[in-house]
């Protein structure tokens, strides 16, 4: 038994789907596991020249691999069922190759409700607090209390402690980003669940057998919500429309700012990552302007291997093993 996890070190809409995506290639693993979160979440994967954007299901369905909604993530039962017949309409293979997890717990029509009233955070109005407030409150529904999930659901422990046919190995897909984590993001403009590798593990692998931790960030920053996150330069304008910066669940336009190099350490360090991905490198390249902020000083590059050398030489090498530059939205 081996897990590798997939985390996002910023805002969300880092790439952890591409990259999720990209190491299924490998065919090494068993199992491919969300987290945490909900439909809140929205993973774009190019798949055979053909976009697709993922809310609940993991990304390893596009490889014939068993996909699984963990305990740590909310549903919504009509939305599972929309992308679960979208991905048969698009011709995969998907029969019996998607699970919920019995424990997961579910988003309700009077969650969509309460959510659609928010105007302070700037929640996608997706349910997620509500539902995820009912679980700790110990009166929400689970999967194994929705009777037309029946034919979807499985039991985690049984499957990766009990079941003598399969030596797991699992990659862990994460949503959201460590600076939305209800505790180490900028609090109370977070989601509502935790987005760091600790959450992989309470979804039925222990520690010591995780084996990789894949960081995903951008060269620039990303964020959606109601706090504010920039200034009005034109260049984030510019970034924006480049770099096609509008939310995949929401299609609100994302703020965008230089890379934080004090929050990208912090969110390394506390996930131990030591294979690090940085995307979007090709629009800095498009824009011509390579920035990143560190605290109070600002860095600026002259090209983008100037830039690059700067993270190569700075990046906390404890853990980070090894680095990885992607302008391609299928490959790392």
């Amino acid at each position: 038994m081996f897990a590798d996890v997939v985390v996002d070190l910023q805002y969300g809409d880092c790439g952890k789907g591409k990259v999720t995506h990209h190491l299924c290639k490998s065919g090494e693993y068993t199992h491919v596991v969300r987290y945490n979160g909900g439909c809140n979440a929205g993973h774009t994967i190019y798949h055979e020249g053909e976009k697709f954007v993922t809310h609940h299901i993991p990304s390893g369905v596009f490889f014939g691999i068993k996909s699984i909604i963990g305990p740590g993530c909310v549903v919504n039962p009509e939305q599972f069922f929309k992308e679960y017949n979208e991905l048969k309409s698009a011709g995969l293979d998907i029969e019996g190759k998607i699970f919920i997890a019995e424990n997961a717990h579910i988003i309700t029509h009077d969650h969509l409700d309460e959510d659609g009233k928010d105007t302070a955070i700037g929640t996608t109005k997706r349910g997620n607090g509500p539902a995820y407030r009912d679980k700790y409150a110990r009166k929400g529904l689970r999967a194994k209390d929705i009777r037309e999930f029946k034919p979807f659901l499985i039991n985690l422990y049984k499957e990766f402690f009990e079941n003598k046919t399969i030596d797991p190995k699992v990659l862990f897909e994460g949503a959201q980003g460590f600076g939305l984590d209800i505790d180490w993001g900028d609090y109370p403009y977070v989601t509502s669940s935790h987005c760091t590798v600790g959450s992989a593990v309470l979804n039925g692998i222990p520690p010591n057998m995780i084996r990789n931790v894949w960081g995903v960030a951008k060269a620039y920053e990303t964020y959606v919500g109601a706090k504010k996150f920039h200034n009005n330069s034109p260049v984030f304008d510019k970034i924006r429309e480049i770099g096609e910066e509008y939310g995949a669940t929401t299609g609100r336009p994302r703020q965008c700012n230089w890379m934080d190099w004090e929050l990208l350490c912090k969110a390394v360090n506390i996930n131990g990552v030591n294979n690090l991905v940085i995307n979007k490198m090709d629009v800095l390249q498009e824009v011509k302007q390579w920035t990143i902020k560190d605290k109070h000083v600002m860095h600026h590059f002259d090209s983008e291997n100037d830039m690059m050398d700067w993270i190569n030489l700075h990046i906390p090498r404890k853990p980070v093993e090894k680095l990885f530059f992607s302008g391609d939205k299928e490959a790392i």
